[in-house]
């Protein structure tokens, strides 16, 4: 067991400083490539290495040697990993807000460690000569798969998580944003003031929305890549309601307060729909764990009265 735990830690170690090591290594190269350029220009003689007269610089040791590494763990979880779903995985890092400055490449890389780490376990509890080989090679079959796909669990997770704060709170965003339009603010200055008094998933799309605005983006395309970086349904019917509003000159304080009025209303029905749901999910439970415990506590007692009375007369 002690050595079971030095081997788990040792592997734990390892990961969370290749996860570690590689962003903080980035930051630094990016940091000495702005320093480098900064001071180009007042540089008499080349700092960097020279070669046939070109500045090379030195590229950081950890990036070096976890650069090669995290590469051919990319390549080997592309190769195992359908073209479809690499696209469904960069779909599901943009509904989940692309957590912890994720992409496609470093979430395959991540796969690539958990599978490998797995490896690397089983074969080292292979070698304790009172383990089972046959029975490492068996549970190898089935807990590599599972430890690739892990990743993928817990990015699921993160997309229900967000999505249902983004229902949760698109009712309140609603509000604020109609009494904003009526006080009569303009739709982007209402996003603005809307944006800046929120926090949560919706108030970062609605940022990124106005972003797109801003820099040139008609409000009809911003609002489609919106529903774009979301599977919520009520915040879909709102898109859509805004763009007709843009598109036939409808009032949109009007749009607003009406949109407003029936997500509150959809937020009501969706808690007693969950309300009626919850006396079917309590069966099981009752009848697995609670009834079996009651029968126990109420009827034991008098059936251990009945067998004292009975195993008498039984034996004569």
């Amino acid at each position: 067991m002690l050595t079971m735990a030095i081997v788990f830690s040792f592997i734990s170690v390892f990961i969370l400083s290749l996860l570690l090591i590689v962003p903080a290594a980035e930051k630094r190269q990016v940091s000495k490539s702005l320093e480098y350029l900064a001071a180009y220009e007042s540089m008499p003689v080349p700092v960097a290495e020279q070669t046939d007269g070109l500045e090379v610089p030195a590229a950081p040791f950890a990036e070096r040697v976890t650069q090669p590494f995290f590469s051919w763990l990319i390549n080997l979880a592309k190769k195992v990993t359908p073209v479809g779903m690499v696209n469904g995985i960069r779909q599901q890092l943009v509904l989940a807000g692309n957590p912890r400055e994720l992409n496609v490449d470093k979430f395959l890389a991540l796969k690539a460690i958990f599978s490998l780490a797995t490896l690397i376990i089983l074969i080292l509890l292979a070698l304790i000569p009172s383990v089972s080989r046959s029975r490492m090679i068996t549970i190898g079959v089935f807990a590599i798969p599972a430890a690739f796909f892990l990743p993928d669990l817990w990015l699921r997770q993160v997309v229900e998580k967000r999505q249902k704060a983004m229902r949760l709170a698109l009712p309140d965003t609603l509000d604020l944003l109609t009494i904003s339009v009526e006080a009569g603010l303009g739709f982007d200055s209402a996003l603005t003031k809307v944006i800046k008094n929120s926090r949560g998933p919706l108030a970062e799309e609605f940022s990124k929305m106005l972003s797109e605005m801003q820099v040139g983006m008609s409000r009809k395309d911003a609002f489609r890549n919106l529903t774009g970086r979301t599977t919520v349904e009520e915040l879909r019917t709102f898109v859509t309601a805004m763009i007709q509003a843009d598109v036939f000159g409808i009032s949109i304080s009007r749009v607003l307060r009406t949109q407003a009025s029936e997500m509150r209303v959809k937020r009501t029905q969706k808690a007693e729909e969950i309300a009626q749901k919850a006396p079917v999910k309590i069966v099981f439970p009752l009848i697995l764990c609670i009834l079996p415990a009651i029968f126990v506590v109420i009827l034991g007692p008098a059936a251990i009265r009945i067998y004292n009375a009975l195993f008498p007369v039984l034996n004569r």
